[in-house]
């Protein structure tokens, strides 16, 4: 529904999820997660 592929977008939430402040849970809903860039 939102153009991102499942594997990626479980395996990206699931690796930042904990790490991730309370506060801004929000960005890893689907309509709102953007892939982590690598540095």
């Amino acid at each position: 529904l939102n153009g991102h592929d499942p594997y990626a977008y479980l395996k990206d939430v699931l690796t930042r999820l904990p790490t991730q402040p309370a506060s801004r849970i929000a960005e890893l809903l689907p309509h709102n997660w953007q892939p982590q860039t690598a540095m």
